[in-house]
């Protein structure tokens, strides 16, 4: 464990990401956008409706558009920063200079993924502030933020294994990133899709043939966005149960699906980091 944290390359790629003005410009555009969300609705909520302050209920909508925002940033910054991982490094002609080192493959991927994962969550908690704003007005227990950041990382270090798994195994970091666009937009859009068809099926059939719909249940366990939204409002987890008839929560299979795909995507990470050098020995 502690050869693991005590890693040369987790060290330098986080000497390398914070030395960076970048990164600061990054932080920077993140919280802009959020600020602008924020009291954008601010604004529009007190001076707008002529009402002078926020009720419970507009603070459940403005918790919802912080995630929303966030899970969006997430879901555009994840791929950008792990998908040139590898191949940047195969790119630049080092990746031999690397594995020839005393570092093993976990060495190597797990450094290489945690520093985009430090800057990430970095980006989470400076966006804690902003949050705080929604205590102010009510309805949002603590407990309900804390789930909603723990599956946000969740989120994240899926999408991170991801493009540590497609810059392995691709040579060129564009199309590695392409790629991993690719995959996020599956999980995002296209299950999306697959479960409005499989919800306009079942509304559309009569009451006295309805079967279990386990199928339209999970595209929905697989798509943070359905996620996301029985997490804030749970009343749609049980609109949810009642039209597909399946009683698993949404946020299990979410849990154990996406720990599946980090659990394999870093595997054949780890399995092919090293598979040039062996043809070539």
């Amino acid at each position: 464990m502690k050869s693991t944290f005590n890693n040369p390359v987790l060290i330098k790629e986080l000497k390398l990401r914070f030395r960076s003005f970048k990164s600061f410009a990054g932080i920077l555009f993140y919280l802009l956008v959020l600020s602008i969300f924020v009291f954008g609705f601010i604004f529009i909520s007190t001076n707008f409706t002529g009402s002078g302050f926020i009720n419970p209920e507009q603070s459940v909508i403005l918790f919802g558009m912080l995630t929303y925002v966030q899970l969006a940033l997430i879901l555009f910054i994840t791929p950008g920063l792990t998908a040139g991982a590898i191949s940047s490094e195969r790119e630049k002609q080092t990746l031999n200079i690397l594995l020839t080192t005393s570092q093993s493959s976990f060495q190597i991927i797990f450094g290489k993924m945690s520093s985009s994962i430090v800057f990430l969550f970095l980006l989470l908690i400076a966006g804690l502030p902003l949050y705080s704003l929604v205590f102010l007005f009510g309805g949002i227990s603590p407990g309900q933020l804390l789930i909603i950041f723990a599956y946000l990382i969740v989120t994240m270090i899926t999408i991170a294994s991801i493009g540590i798994m497609f810059s392995t195994l691709i040579r060129k970091t564009i199309i590695s990133m392409i790629t991993t666009y690719g995959a996020m937009l599956f999980l995002t859009g296209i299950t999306a899709f697959f479960f409005m068809i499989g919800m306009s099926m079942v509304q559309n059939t009569p009451p006295s043939q309805i079967s279990p719909a386990p199928l339209t249940h999970f595209w929905a366990m697989i798509n943070p966005i359905a996620l996301m939204m029985t997490l804030i409002t749970p009343e749609m987890s049980d609109s949810l149960y009642e039209l597909t008839k399946i009683h698993f929560p949404v946020w299990a299979g979410y849990l154990i699906f996406y720990t599946l795909i980090t659990s394999l995507c870093l595997w054949i990470a780890l399995k092919k980091l090293r598979v040039n050098m062996k043809k070539k020995k």
